[in-house]
């Protein structure tokens, strides 16, 4: 019997999920619904393509969905600001939920739905995409014998150009008050990897670089960032993070240096170079379909019931958020910011 999923959210990110989520036989797309009315016209006419026997109704409210649509499964792909009222309406409905990273802005919100995920028991999946790798599973299996003792790399990138009138990302990712900054929304891949490879920080400390990018339509967030963080194992990461950097030579990085084994991903795919003492150096290129396999494992764990394979939860990533939330208060206080258990 087919999975019977709902969109909160119409943007980019439910493009890349309807697209990853077609070619699924046993997937039904039952509902859209978001505020902006243009965004769902854009969706249902790239589902028109995709799957032309779709036909999903339209809403501008989750609850109001949840009430009229029979649906085994919500995907909530929303900006940063937006988050709450629709996983509030999934635990009050008891609907499995896929939700796009990062979980939120407010940490006292976010921290009481991981609460209330995990009292209900109820499934669900975040999209912190890069654990389902395989080039980054196989070098958390060599990091379990051989922990990580330093950690550098990041986002660096150019400076955005968003437009008056955009309705797009670039419309909410230059404010800081929606989007986190580049910490919060991009670079948290990179913090999420280093919990799930390296363990749980304790504490960071963080500065921003102000003032270079000039003349940026609605910007209020850092252009740059250096961000230190203690693991609680005793090791040490750096990870960087920048929307100034125009000549190239940026990209996306993590390095990972243990006693014996040494693992440098790079790119948004995350090709991995393995290097270890004593053995021949070897590469694990990233996947392309990367949505496609971890929608496949949020699917599978609806239908089953067993949410085994899923590699970071809500709750789990909660924690993520809370440690770059941790980074931009360091980065506001000019001080060490320890982080809560």
């Amino acid at each position: 019997m087919a999975v019977r999923c709902a969109f909160v959210g119409s943007g980019g990110m439910a493009s890349a999920h309807l697209k990853a989520i077609a070619p699924f036989h046993d997937a039904e797309i039952v509902a859209l619904c978001d505020v902006d009315a243009a965004k769902i016209q854009q969706r249902l006419a790239e589902l028109k393509e995709l799957r032309p026997s779709a036909t999903p109704r339209t809403f501008t409210n989750p609850d109001e969905m949840l009430q009229e649509v029979e649906a085994d499964a919500v995907f909530i792909l929303l900006p940063p600001f937006a988050h709450g009222p629709a996983e509030q309406a999934c635990l009050r409905y008891g609907k499995p939920f896929f939700v796009e990273k990062p979980v939120g802005l407010d940490w006292g919100l976010t921290r009481e739905l991981a609460a209330e995920v995990e009292r209900s028991g109820l499934l669900t999946c975040a999209g912190y995409m890069n654990r389902y790798r395989a080039g980054v599973q196989k070098g958390r299996e060599l990091l379990q014998s051989d922990p990580a003792i330093l950690v550098f790399g990041g986002w660096i990138g150019g400076s955005p150009n968003p437009k008056p009138g955009d309705t797009n990302i670039g419309s909410w990712w230059v404010q800081k008050d929606k989007s986190g900054g580049q910490i919060v929304e991009q670079t948290t891949h990179t913090f999420d990897l280093v919990r799930f490879l390296c363990g749980e920080a304790v504490e960071v400390c963080a500065h921003a670089a102000n003032g270079f990018n000039k003349n940026i339509y609605n910007y209020t967030i850092d252009d740059a960032s250096s961000v230190n963080i203690l693991l609680k194992s005793g090791a040490v990461a750096n990870l960087m993070s920048s929307c100034s950097a125009n000549g190239g030579g940026g990209g996306v990085s993590l390095n990972v240096y243990a006693h014996d084994t040494t693992l440098l991903f790079t790119g948004w795919e995350h090709s991995v170079k393995i290097l270890r003492k004593g053995a021949d150096p070897e590469e694990v290129k990233g996947e392309d379909n990367i949505f496609a396999i971890e929608d496949r494992v949020f699917l599978d764990a609806v239908s089953t019931g067993d949410g085994s394979r899923i590699q970071s939860t809500y709750p789990d990533a909660a924690k993520t958020l809370q440690l770059t939330l941790a980074a931009n208060r360091s980065i506001a206080t000019r001080k060490p910011v320890p982080i809560e258990a």
